[in-house]
């Protein structure tokens, strides 16, 4: 690889944690009681470190993780801190695999925002302003698992905690009149102007969608999320189609490619990337790009202190969803200001691990 960047690549550490969730989210197809993460260290000669980490969400998940991100670490070793070059490096070696999809390409994601971690810290500014905008302060909402209706009226205020003005729940009960039931119930005990977001964890037939999207038409809500599997674009877009809300979709988006087929398919109304799936900060930069094309608004999903660098440059920017999966192996994890995300303003996306927290909750 020729120079091009300032940095050189003398070692990629990594810590494999079980971090603690402060509240464990339950949704139709199971719960998430504990944060499986990967830590990301890419060490370069010149004494910087990018950081970042992966959700590996089961823990079964996170050795073959770790044993990936480390085998490709061998690769880049050396190398020049160039993150779009060794991102189409890394990913031409899975095409024979059937493309860097699954694990492979969160392996390849982690090192990707790393990479341009170490990027922003050696050139000493903040993400945002090392991808050409600046941080700002970015809509969130809170994200909460499924609820029942008879502790609405408690969830709902702890959720405004911190001056939040928007909420997610999470539906796909049994029946339309237990959602319906939790959606009201949540919906009068919060203020008018709150934004109330519902998902169903692609728990539903199309044709179930549909049903249920037209009765909830009328409950004032801001968009209905994943409402069929994820990678069924074709029902996606009948059941957008078909609906007066919002259909949202794409934190299973597996790169820009998936999104690119699903903008194709009219498949959502808004899309929502996730770092990790949709390739790390070169696959969101893409993924951006797209969505300003097709004129769809765009929000993140989880890993909310990069989404809010990541954010602040992007053209349609819509939402950030506040779910902290690693604030319990941070130095700072990033805090909400009257219902607002700020990313921080230092150099680099703004991790920094809590050493005493990571080593309590090594596993491996």
């Amino acid at each position: 690889m020729s120079r091009t960047g300032e940095l050189k690549i003398r070692d990629v550490r990594t810590h494999p944690v079980v971090a603690p969730l402060p509240t464990p989210v339950t949704t139709s197809v199971g719960a998430i009681t504990e944060a499986p993460l990967l830590l990301i260290d890419v060490e370069t000669e010149e004494g910087v470190t990018g950081r970042a980490y992966l959700f590996a969400y089961q823990r079964f998940a996170l050795r073959p993780l770790d044993d990936l991100v480390r085998s490709l670490a061998e690769l880049i070793k050396g190398d020049w801190v160039a993150p779009f070059e060794i991102d189409r490096e890394l990913r031409a070696g899975f095409t024979l695999l059937g493309g860097a999809r699954g694990l492979a390409g969160l392996a390849v994601a982690g090192i990707d925002m790393a990479l341009w971690d170490a990027l922003a810290i050696g050139r000493g500014v903040p993400l945002a302003v090392l991808l050409g905008g600046r941080p700002k302060p970015i809509p969130a909402y809170n994200s909460l698992g499924m609820v029942s209706a008879r502790v609405a009226a408690g969830e709902a205020a702890k959720a405004l905690e911190g001056g939040f003005r928007a909420v997610k729940i999470k539906i796909g009960w049994p029946t339309l009149d237990e959602d319906l039931a939790v959606i009201r119930a949540f919906r009068k005990n919060l203020p008018g102007d709150a934004a109330l977001m519902v998902d169903f964890n692609q728990s539903l037939t199309a044709t179930e969608a549909i049903r249920r999207g037209h009765a909830l038409d009328g409950e004032g809500v801001a968009w209905i999320e994943e409402p069929v599997r994820a990678d069924d674009f074709a029902s996606c877009a009948r059941v957008a189609a078909a609906l007066t809300t919002p259909v949202q979709i794409g934190e299973n988006f597996a790169g820009p490619q998936d999104m690119h087929a699903a903008l194709r398919a009219d498949a959502a109304d808004c899309v929502m990337p996730d770092v990790q799936q949709i390739g790390g900060v070169s696959g969101w930069l893409r993924a951006a790009a797209l969505a300003q094309a097709a004129g769809k608004e765009m929000s993140s999903h989880i890993f909310v202190e990069i989404s809010a660098h990541l954010l602040a440059v992007t053209p349609t920017c819509h939402w950030l969803e506040y779910l902290d999966v690693a604030g319990g192996v941070l130095q700072e994890p990033l805090r909400i200001a009257n219902g607002l995300a700020q990313a921080a303003d230092r150099p680099g996306s703004g991790l920094a691990w809590d050493a005493a927290a990571v080593e309590r909750y090594r596993v491996g």
